[in-house]
């Protein structure tokens, strides 16, 4: 064992006996230290100190930069300082250079059959989510290295990947990565899988924390949070997915709030982004069942953050956004008995019922009832509306709908109202319905897997509340924007889901409170013919924003968007996506991370930067710099919009 790891574990080892609540996985027990960082020589201080010491050294960056410094400029640290991160990290080889995946299609590392293989499976998500450096929606990377016959790449350069990443096993790993970059001008990024919709866990030039081997579970039997909930918990590390958390849950007859897809890291950002499940409508949101965070903060420190330590972070971690407030090492959640689920799935398809306009009459029904189905039944559907290539046809396909607490015969009777509409139009309904004795079996068959996005597509997101079914104008209204959209030739993905009748009442968290008022998430996406001029691109894009967009915004005011599935370029997305708690969250985030180490496009906090992307397109494929004041810009005023007291460009420079 090295003197570092020796003194770190006894810190460590310390600091947890004096904490009488506080559970730590091993893993966590694995820290830096003061006392260590005391014994440097004031160089090697300079590069991993914590954010309030002064030190007097050699620093490697001693300007105000306006861009995060990049390889090839002249504050870019050394090799040998990458050398010195590399040999105090807790295991060999845990620094990792960046070589993108696709790398094989290409030049002097080319290997036809990898090439081919990992070409056949480029749209399975499993073959991403262990890589180091990638990222289910690769357009956001800038594209700059994907199989040719996937996109007319001619050869593969890093471009938005990050140059370094550490592959975090301890605390100690990641305290050492945000030190560093923070000391030493590089952009940070915090990466599980990669699973997100705007691309926010990559970066040029950055240091990436990999945190998707920290998988440890603990099942808690009897957790006291009082007065607020004594129960069952389960502690879980950041690198848990969903496939491997639900299992962990079953194994002990219990169930948790996490996502329905797969390949999902819970804990990351999306736990922490609100996360909708097939189980919102009676336990409400993933991040409403947070019972306490451990985490380190921009300067460094390893903190619990809990109701009862550091609330306002532990307000703001609940909903406020992943990436944007620190590296979350590991999340505690309650458990719930297991109980039984009844699904059903369908396909409705034009082409076999009479046409468009009859699968329209059918679907109509089916959402119009959004209210009933997601607050009476309390159930959750996945549905997607999909038109055909060629626009003739159109197909509604449900996978599944998603009954918690329910038998056979009452899913049936939620469904006799859309039963009696096809019955009227005489069209045949037999959904298959199948009841399961437990929630596990039932998510593993019924979700789908989801795949890696598209390369050519760009997509965008509404939350519809209820109010919108109240009357026959606004469920007609409604009808007709998604309906808009099929026929521009834009699919939709529906999630039916009510995440307002959680055990006594939802939590106060950040959670954009258009959840509380929602019945439908609908997503739709608007894609370009390959190749694409950039500017065509953004054409495309913002035909999308503007267009079909606009419409579901203008049928739903005040309402808002899902955070991790959103439009990159949602226009006032501080409303969109917190709606009245931004000014809550900007302040926090003030507080905790004033330099804004931690910085993701469209989270809180972001207005003052922008990555400068070398093709102008939204992208990470570009240096990250404060806003040019003299460039036409709208983050910096709809931060004043948002009750900031000034720009963000103000407000960062002081903070250095």
């Amino acid at each position: 064992m090295t003197p570092l790891l020796s003194s770190v574990i006894l810190a460590a080892a310390l600091m947890s006996s004096q904490s009488q609540s506080r559970t730590l996985f091993d893993y966590e027990g694995i820290q830096l230290t003061r006392e260590y960082v005391a014994s440097l020589s004031s160089e090697d201080a300079e590069l991993f100190g914590f954010g309030d010491e002064a030190f007097t050294g050699l620093a490697v960056n001693t300007t105000t930069p306006r861009c995060r410094c990049a390889p090839g400029d002249g504050k870019w640290p050394s090799d040998k300082a990458w050398n010195k991160l590399s040999t105090k990290l807790s295991t060999t080889n845990a620094l990792i250079r960046t070589i993108p995946q696709s790398s094989v299609c290409y030049g002097d590392t080319k290997n036809d059959a990898k090439c081919k293989d990992l070409t056949t499976n480029w749209s399975n998500s499993y073959s991403h989510m262990d890589d180091p450096t990638e990222i289910l929606s690769p357009i956001y990377q800038g594209l700059t290295c994907v199989p040719p016959t996937i996109y007319d790449t001619v050869n593969c350069t890093l471009g938005g990947y990050p140059s370094y990443v550490i592959k975090a096993s301890t605390v100690l790993d990641l305290q050492l990565g945000i030190n560093f970059a923070r000391n030493d001008g590089v952009r940070l990024v915090v990466k599980n899988t990669g699973h997100d919709f705007a691309g926010k866990s990559t970066g040029y030039g950055s240091l990436s924390l990999w945190t998707h081997g920290l998988k440890d579970i603990l099942f808690i039997d009897n957790y006291a949070d009082e007065p607020s909930y004594t129960g069952p918990a389960i502690k879980a590390g950041a690198g848990v997915q969903a496939f491997e958390l639900y299992k962990a849950a079953n194994d002990h007859g219990m169930v948790v709030v996490a996502g329905e897809g797969q390949t999902v890291g819970v804990m990351g950002g999306y736990i922490q982004g609100g996360g909708h499940s097939p189980l919102s409508p009676i336990y409400g949101m993933a991040a409403d069942n947070v019972l306490g965070f451990e985490i380190i903060t921009a300067i460094g420190d390893f903190i619990t953050v809990n109701s009862a330590t550091n609330p306002d972070l532990f307000w703001a971690l609940r909903g406020g956004g992943g990436g944007t407030f620190g590296v979350v090492t590991s999340v505690t959640v309650k458990a719930y008995k297991d109980m039984p689920i009844t699904t059903a799935s369908w396909t409705l398809d034009s082409t076999k019922i009479g046409g468009k306009e009859r699968l329209y009459a059918a679907v109509k029904v089916f959402i119009d009832n959004s209210s009933k189905y997601a607050d009476d039944g309390a159930t959750y559907s996945y549905w997607l509306l999909l038109p055909s290539a060629d626009g003739k046809s159109v197909s509604f396909v449900m996978q599944p709908f998603f009954a918690p607490n329910k038998t056979a015969t009452q899913t049936t009777a939620l469904l006799s109202t859309l039963q009696t509409k096809l019955t009227s139009l005489n069209i045949p309904f037999s959904p298959k319905i199948t009841e399961y004795k437990g929630f596990y079996a039932a998510w593993q068959a019924q979700f789908p897997l989801e795949p890696q996005s598209a390369v050519n597509t760009a997509f965008g997101s509404r939350l519809v509340p209820r109010s919108n079914f109240a009357s026959e104008t606004g469920r007609n209204v409604t009808f007709s924007v998604f309906k808009d959209a099929v026929e521009a030739g834009q699919p939709i993905i529906g999630f039916t889901v009510a995440p307002t009748l959680a055990r006594g009442g939802n939590a106060d968290n950040a959670v954009n409170p258009a959840w509380r008022t929602a019945v439908i998430h609908a997503i739709t996406h608007r894609a370009w013919t390959i190749p694409a001029s950039p500017s065509t691109i953004l054409a495309t894009r913002a035909a999308l924003t503007n267009g079909i967009m606009k419409k579901w915004r203008d049928v739903t005011p005040g309402s808002g968007s899902y955070l991790n599935e959103a439009d990159r370029t949602e226009p006032n997305w501080q409303q969109s996506f917190w709606g009245d708690k931004y000014a809550k969250l900007l302040a926090i985030k003030n507080d905790w991370d004033p330099k804004t180490l931690f910085w993701v496009n469209q989270g809180v906090g972001s207005e003052g930067w922008v990555v400068e992307s070398v093709d102008g397109l939204p992208n990470e494929n570009g240096r990250l710099c404060l806003v040019n004041k003299t460039t036409t810009m709208t983050t910096t005023t709809t931060v004043v919009a948002a009750g900031a007291e000034e720009d963000g460009t103000e407000r960062i420079l002081r903070a250095f």
